[in-house]
């Protein structure tokens, strides 16, 4: 049975749960595939198409070689087979709904930011069934808009509050409100807080946000954001998924059609632009996942007619 949890007081927000031990994760990554051959998926396609008008956002790999993506039409939810590049729906979508960031769990949940709608959405990857609704916000004024796996729970942003929702991973509980303070700016009326990845000693979180395009560490106890100096970079405007491995953060740009590397700091001051990706078949990129030495997108197309005609597809790239 879905259950449907309510927003949470101010008191939560304010005060929030203690928390349990962490652990490091690489950035909702998948760390276990990290062991993949990258002989064997040399073959595997680069390019897979997602159904016309899908309007894809999100994207996640498991521990097995699928990619998990959802859709801002419906919050349907579509699993390709990275080795053919064939796929189909496991969770159908339901109108006024939207699935924007995923992650999938060990357990084989995924995880799913609802957008405008103020959700997070838990869906068994296995069945499609919806396991767990979680109102985090008012259905008006937020955008719940990616989320990452840290210890105990479900991180998600708000880019339009200066909020990150903490949900119980795997078992009932409360959701936690982190308010950001210290460095952060939130902008009225625009993208703030988007992509979200944990710090490589998995003790705090690093979120972009989008505009004017920062990157800020949060200490998970206070909420406390600390700007990260850029180095080599102006900023990462369009700044949209995030994705790091060790300490190596890798910031989708969406507009900008590139992928900024950057090395962090041991203590995630500062982070230094080593290079770009870019590929001609870039068209809006928003959110990257890793398999093996691959990255993998979903091009959401924002500059073209968003139409249940549009075609919209997932590319790879080599790390």
């Amino acid at each position: 049975m879905t259950r449907s949890h309510p927003q949470p007081s101010r008191r939560t927000v304010l005060g929030g749960a203690a928390l349990t031990a962490l652990t490091a994760v690489a950035g909702g990554a998948g760390t276990a595939n990290a062991a993949a051959s990258s002989a064997s998926a040399a073959t595997w396609p680069t390019e897979f198409p997602l159904p016309d008008g899908f309007l894809p956002e999100g994207i996640t790999i498991g521990r097995k070689p699928y990619a998990y993506m959802g859709s801002r039409a419906n919050g349907a939810v579509y699993r390709t087979d990275l080795r053919t590049g064939e796929g189909g729906v496991i969770h159908e979508g339901v109108t006024g709904t939207a699935s924007i960031g995923l992650k999938a769990d060990h357990d084989g949940l995924l995880y799913i930011s609802g957008g405008g709608g103020g959700t997070a959405r838990v869906v068994d990857s296995r069945t499609g069934r919806l396991v767990t609704t979680y109102q985090l916000t008012g259905a008006t004024g937020h955008f719940i808009n990616d989320v990452i796996l840290l210890g105990d729970r479900a991180w998600f942003t708000d880019s339009r509050d200066s909020v990150l929702y903490g949900v119980p991973r795997g078992r009932a509980g409360e959701v936690r409100g982190l308010p950001l303070g210290g460095d952060w700016v939130q902008t009225p009326d625009v993208n703030n807080a988007n992509g979200i990845v944990s710090t490589p000693d998995g003790r705090g979180l690093i979120v972009v946000s989008s505009t004017p395009g920062k990157l800020y560490r949060v200490d998970l106890r206070t909420g406390h954001a600390t700007e990260i100096a850029l180095d080599g970079a102006d900023d990462v405007a369009f700044g949209d998924g995030l994705l790091r491995i060790g300490r190596t953060l890798y910031v989708v740009q969406n507009r900008q059609n590139l992928i900024s590397v950057f090395d962090l700091d041991a203590e995630v001051r500062s982070a230094t632009l080593r290079r770009t990706i870019t590929d001609p078949r870039f068209d809006v990129p928003t959110t990257v996942a890793r398999w093996g030495d691959r990255l993998y997108l979903v091009n959401a197309r924002f500059t073209s007619p968003q139409t249940p005609d549009t075609t919209f597809n997932g590319v790879a790239v080599s790390l």
